[in-house]
């Protein structure tokens, strides 16, 4: 019995999709459950998973192509064989074929990995494939490029070599390189909307500064302790920023609000966006009502999104929504920024490198680990007074966490 796969449901905010990668070939067997195609969206990459146990027919969207919301990719042979089916009988005829014709080397690298070499200066049949049946996959190109550019001392020494090889590519070190590579749809979509952005709203950036050191001294003094009773979450800085957050939205409420066409929403609660950077790009997984989350609670969730980031694993929930974000460039070093709102959202906090300054405190001079804050808003919606006392009210709760538990 065929059955039709087709591409995952997506929300309202997600129109397509692209095929990114098929694990399986027609002709190979599929194991119920088992991954047969990636689809990356502009948020998240979502796996197609196989209904039954059985053997993959065709394939109606090959990789690269363009999918809608639930359209058929391919079929699926439920029940059947790899010895049964018509395509895996003609496999062994075709392994034959392809040691008496070298042009048969061909079938044996995926078409997005052929163009991807071939954008590259790479000949797709001097990679070592590691798909089924040696096939040379997407990943495998990917892997060869990484290879080459960490190896640049090798290419003086591999030049004698160059004329026995007319795919090798030999640079010399006066060569000015240029790689292309196509933007992924995440970091084409990050770009229309950060332009978007920008066109679309009265966006100002206010800043202040906090002295970091009472959550530095409250961290130092019961982080062994937090640790051991929350299971090994640690206890960092982003808990007591989401927080303080939380308390500032609820204070000002138009900063956590949002425009609808002519109309004005005001949230009642606090789904605050975390800025997490991956291989793909920047992602923002949200935290859905931190105003009943724990400090615990939140590093926990937050340890949890960055894992997922990093294996790709974000589902689409998990990224969909949010009232506020923050975003923490401290974490690779910067001084001061000017994050750009995510719409539909009014604000966003954006949060630096702690360092130490000399302040002046009560007529002296002294040393303090201080941090710059940015609160970029949309001026359409909150005037200049409600995001300075934002980011005042937001600076007092750090400094003084206590405020926080009394509520004050």
């Amino acid at each position: 019995m065929a059955i039709e796969i087709k591409a995952p449901t997506f929300p309202e905010s997600v129109a397509d999709g692209t095929v990114a990668t098929w694990h399986k070939q027609p002709g190979e067997a599929v194991k119920r459950d088992e991954l047969i195609v990636d689809i990356e969206t502009d948020k998240v990459v979502l796996e197609v998973l196989a209904e039954a146990d059985g053997v993959l027919g065709d394939i109606i969207k090959g990789e690269g192509e363009t999918v809608l919301s639930a359209e058929v990719l391919g079929t699926l042979n439920a029940g059947a064989t790899a010895a049964a089916a018509p395509k895996a009988e003609a496999a062994p005829a075709a392994a034959a074929a392809a040691e008496a014709d070298a042009g048969a080397d061909e079938q044996l690298v995926n078409p997005a990995a052929r163009k991807l070499a071939e954008e590259n200066g790479l000949d797709a049949a001097q990679i070592k494939g590691t798909g089924k049946g040696g096939r040379v996959t997407k990943e495998d190109v990917l892997n060869a490029i990484e290879a080459k550019k960490s190896a640049p001392a090798a290419a003086p020494a591999a030049k004698p070599a160059a004329a026995a090889s007319a795919s090798s590519v030999v640079l010399s070190e006066g060569d000015r390189v240029e790689k292309r590579v196509p933007m992924t749809r995440l970091r084409a979509r990050i770009a229309e909307r950060l332009v978007d952005a920008q066109s679309s709203m009265a966006m100002l950036t206010t800043y202040n500064e906090v002295n970091m050191k009472p959550i530095m001294d409250l961290r130092k003094k019961y982080k062994d302790l937090f640790e051991k009773k929350h299971d090994g979450v640690r206890l960092g800085f982003m808990s007591f920023f989401v927080k303080a957050a939380t308390e500032a939205l609820k204070r000002f409420p138009e900063v956590n609000a949002s425009i609808d066409g002519k109309d004005i929403v005001y949230h009642g609660y606090q789904d605050i966006g975390v800025a997490v950077s991956s291989d793909r790009g920047l992602v923002v997984p949200v935290l859905r009502n931190t105003e009943f989350m724990s400090l615990a609670q939140i590093e926990g969730t937050i340890s949890e999104y960055g894992r997922k980031a990093r294996d790709g694993k974000l589902s689409m929930e998990e990224m969909t929504g949010g009232t506020f974000t923050i975003s923490n460039g401290g974490v690779f070093g910067s001084l001061l920024s000017s994050p750009i709102v995510n719409p539909p959202q009014a604000a966003i906090l954006g949060m630096h490198k702690i360092q130490e300054r000399p302040m002046a405190i009560d007529g002296e001079v002294v040393i303090l680990p201080m941090m710059y804050l940015a609160l970029s808003y949309d001026h359409r919606l909150i005037d200049g007074k409600g995001a300075v006392s934002f980011l005042v009210a937001l600076k007092e709760l750090l400094e003084d966490p206590a405020r926080m538990l009394l509520d004050v």
